[in-house]
């Protein structure tokens, strides 16, 4: 039998892509059938919509200081109260929303890219590439990130407004910062899934074909190890918010007039006991958008698992 005949009973990239594209509907199907993880889809885009489409609709301006209405509680004209400034809670946590998802998402991101390159890279060569590489992240995976963090945007803070302005310059920061610092659990991933891959049949098929290791890499190895990724990813999403919102209630993240969360939450550690309101609706909604994202994430960690039916 010659070496075309014996190609042509190993399985080739196509129909690993059809396989592929089974599972995925399969994992919709389970996903599906997750009531929590349903519910937190929902949960989550209805916060989506309403920080992308509110503003629109709920048009009182965010930043519109009214000292007559400073603390006032939830009434028909400020749906959410007024904080210490007489500005509407509403508006503030609608504007500052985009920033906390924007954050979110672009240091979910950046850990993603950065874990999947580094995985990929370590678990397809091997040697000492590989070892290198896992030992980096390690060396990452030892160090305290909340303290780390800190230190980072307290010693660039000032550089980082000075190049690119006080709003984009932090924006920037805390998305390098945090991604930066998250992409280890990725790597690792990735890394398995790529010394899982690279042994199958339709990898071996593709390499006696002559593809070259770049196309192994992204068109033929990555696509089938990429549900896992896409669960941290998710989860990753929710952990940045966290971490945004503590760097902004620790006063070392956007300055005092970006309404995020978390610094809607630093205003409000004044008046707890006289305007609660002003610290209930910031928490509420970080609240309710990481719970969200944890189930979405639990869901999908379900849906992709091959041993659950």
């Amino acid at each position: 039998m010659g070496i075309r005949e014996k190609l042509s009973l190993v399985p080739t990239s196509t129909q690993a892509e059809a396989t592929q594209g089974r599972s995925w509907s399969e994992a919709w199907r389970r996903f599906r059938r997750d009531r929590t993880a349903v519910l937190g889809a929902i949960i989550l885009l209805t916060i989506i919509l309403a920080v992308l489409l509110g503003p629109l609709v709920y048009t009182t301006p965010a930043n519109q200081i009214d000292f007559s209405q400073a603390v006032a509680p939830p009434s028909w004209e400020h749906p959410f109260g007024a904080n210490d400034l007489g500005q509407d809670q509403l508006a503030r946590i609608l504007s500052g929303g985009r920033i906390s998802l924007a954050v979110g998402v672009m240091a979910m991101a950046t850990a993603t890219t950065v874990g999947v390159v580094i995985g990929a890279m370590a678990g397809f060569y091997g040697g000492l590439l590989d070892g290198g590489l896992m030992r980096l992240t390690d060396l990452f995976l030892s160090l305290p990130q909340l303290p780390l963090a800190l230190l980072v945007i307290y010693l660039f803070g000032n550089q980082a407004r000075a190049i690119a302005g006080p709003e984009l310059g932090i924006f920037f920061l805390v998305v390098m910062v945090i991604g930066g610092l998250n992409w280890m659990s990725v790597a690792r991933l990735v890394r398995a899934g790529f010394l899982t891959m690279k042994e199958r049949n339709f990898v071996a098929a593709a390499k006696a074909l002559g593809a070259r290791p770049r196309r192994l890499i992204w068109f033929h190895i990555l696509p089938n190890v990429i549900g896992p990724v896409i669960v941290a990813a998710t989860l990753a999403v929710g952990y940045a918010i966290i971490t945004e919102s503590t760097l902004s209630f620790l006063g070392l993240g956007f300055p005092p007039d970006v309404p995020t969360w978390g610094r809607m939450l630093y205003d409000a550690q004044n008046y707890l006991e006289t305007a609660p309101h002003m610290a209930l609706f910031p928490g509420l909604m970080i609240f309710l958008t990481v719970l969200s994202i944890n189930y979405v994430g639990d869901g999908l960690r379900d849906a992709f698992d091959p041993k659950i039916r």
